[in-house]
């Protein structure tokens, strides 16, 4: 770092004055709506304890990193078993112990299907909640958008016949035992079909699916879901609905910054004030090469003397080096370039955040960093996020087969909150058939195993169509289908995953084609000291010209 740095800082007296986070004695529907909508409630190792586990239609042939079948692909219509319930067939998805909530389902189909699913509480064999996917997961029958909304919204199926994708993320809580259904008479074994044997458990046609689930501990005092439940918080599930689109933000201080950045340049803001978070960060830039500034840029973040944050702005706030409009629940970039994070980053005494120009050209920044009040208690975690790029790596190994790669390892105790991908597809061949392998606390087999990569980022057959929601966000998806960019976010609410000595959280390179491709990933956490994580961040790499054409991968 050289030039000059300019310091700004700031001071506060507390009147007494803070946040009040929510703390339900007893796990509810309407705490986890409640929990679901307050940012805050990621900055503090959970209270109720719990482990998160999710079900999926992942290929059965993987079974251990070591073996045949690890990187499968087809992950769809492998169920836990078949039920006959009143005579009826009824595909198992999920079947798990209490107490629990399923937290976050996600689902899609290979052509329309009429099925119907049903969610059974505490081993009642009447459902308690009943319908179609449309009606259940992305229509009004529970809850409006965005807690129940498909992607795209709104959009007519596809000449093929492929569904809408479905994203719900209504809580389900339940005391003693959940199992989820799906019944539908069109489903056959795919050999049966074919007249050969393909898959015992493969059934036609495809049904896809990644249910999250929290498992808590053992005592934890949940109250079930009900069917009056469901109706009583349908006020409550729309003005959750309502927050979550309105990205409502109040600062009890802020301070503004525009400062022209030459290369190697540093703007420092210092705060040095008891029990804050900064809970609203704005920035506009401006460059010769807005693209590339994105990239060159970064934002550098201590808490209390703990740097933790460390990545290129475009990533930090969600857009990659896209141009394009996006808005969630914790970042947006509107169309005039204004960037927004709402990201709770706590702090006991001090806060720095650094901006340092890295590019070859000047860049302005102008913006805002907002605080507000946030106690600091024995479960309170410092924000986190890293990144770094694969750069022209291939999409095949030197056996020919795809690969996982690693998003993040981080050694240490705290929450995993989400993960950004931004990549430039060289060639128009699809690049997301990869599944993410998240492990926890050391698993042998990951607790989260997905079935395809633009299904954990909330959408399916590598829809090229920008959008947004709370959680899911693609500004950018025209490398799904061509040669360019594609952004694919997911933030997590109350599907985030708590590690007590450690998570990796990996994601395949299963491409269609041997390519060269650039795979920029970020990782979004929090954590408590002690930690470390194996991103190591590298000058070079933000250097590098952003790809903007497959001219950009001859050699």
């Amino acid at each position: 770092m050289n030039g000059r740095a300019g310091i700004i800082h700031g001071s506060l007296l507390l009147c007494g004055i803070y946040c009040c986070c929510h703390r339900a004695d007893k796990v509810t529907l309407d705490s986890l709506v409640e929990e679901m909508v307050d940012r805050r409630e990621l900055s503090y190792y959970p209270q109720q304890v719990f482990r998160h586990q999710q079900f999926s239609s992942y290929n059965r042939a993987s079974v251990s990193p070591d073996k045949d079948g690890w990187y499968e692909n087809f992950d769809m219509s492998h169920f836990l078993r078949v039920d006959t319930m009143d005579g009826r067939r009824e595909f198992v998805m999920l079947d798990a112990a209490g107490p629990g909530a399923v937290v976050r389902w996600w689902m899609t189909f290979y052509k329309a299907q009429s099925g119907m699913l049903r969610v059974y509480i505490d081993g009642d064999t009447h459902p308690v909640m009943e319908g179609t996917p449309d009606e259940l997961l992305s229509g009004p029958l529970l809850a409006p958008a965005p807690l129940a909304v498909s992607v795209q919204e709104g959009a007519a199926l596809g000449e093929t016949g492929r569904d809408f994708d479905h994203n719900f993320y209504v809580p389900i809580p339940f005391a003693r035992h959940c199992k989820i259904t799906y019944q539908c008479d069109a489903l056959v074994l795919r050999h049966e079909r074919e007249g050969k044997v393909v898959d015992a458990g493969y059934y036609w046609p495809d049904v896809f699916y990644n249910i999250g689930c929290r498992i808590y501990k053992q005592k934890t005092r949940v109250k079930s879901v009900s069917g009056k439940s469901l109706i009583n918080a349908r006020p409550l599930l729309e003005k959750a609905g309502e927050r979550l689109e309105n990205n409502v933000v109040e600062s009890a201080f802020e301070r503004d910054f525009d400062r022209l950045l030459p290369p190697g340049d540093s703007l420092v803001l210092g705060f040095r004030m008891d029990q804050m978070a900064i809970n609203h960060l704005m920035m506009e830039l401006s460059a010769s090469d807005n693209q590339q500034a994105l990239r060159s840029v970064i934002i550098k973040a201590s808490f209390d003397g703990h740097q933790t944050v460390c990545l290129p702005i475009g990533a930090f706030f969600g857009t990659g080096y896209s141009l394009n409009p996006h808005k969630t629940w914790m970042n947006k970039r509107d169309g005039n370039g204004r960037m927004e994070s709402f990201w709770i980053m706590p702090f006991q005494k001090t806060c720095q955040i650094v901006l340092i120009n890295y590019g070859r050209e000047d860049a302005c920044l102008k913006g805002m960093a907002g605080l507000a009040p946030c106690p600091w208690t024995g479960n309170s975690m410092y924000f986190g996020s890293a990144w770094h790029e694969y750069r022209h790596i291939r999409t095949r190994n030197e056996k020919g087969s795809p690969f996982d790669l690693n998003i993040i390892t981080i050694r240490g105790k705290g929450v995993y909150v989400g993960d950004q991908v931004t990549l430039f597809n060289s060639t128009y061949h699809w690049w997301g058939e990869g599944d993410e392998k998240i492990f926890v606390d050391g698993e042998a087999f990951p607790s989260s195993f997905g079935t395809g990569s633009e299904d954990y980022y909330g959408y399916s057959f590598g829809r090229p169509e920008p959008f947004s929601h709370p959680f899911l966000s693609q500004p950018e998806g025209k490398g799904n289908t061509d040669r360019g960019i594609t952004v694919n976010m997911r933030h997590r609410s109350l599907d985030a995953i708590p590690f007590h000595q450690s998570i990796s959280s990996n994601i395949e390179l299963w491409h269609w084609k041997n390519v060269p491709i650039n795979f920029a990933l970020t990782s979004y956490w929090y954590v408590q000291i002690p930690f470390t994580h194996n991103i190591v961040f590298d000058t070079n790499s933000v250097q590098y010209a952003v790809a903007r054409s497959s001219e950009d991968f001859k050699e």
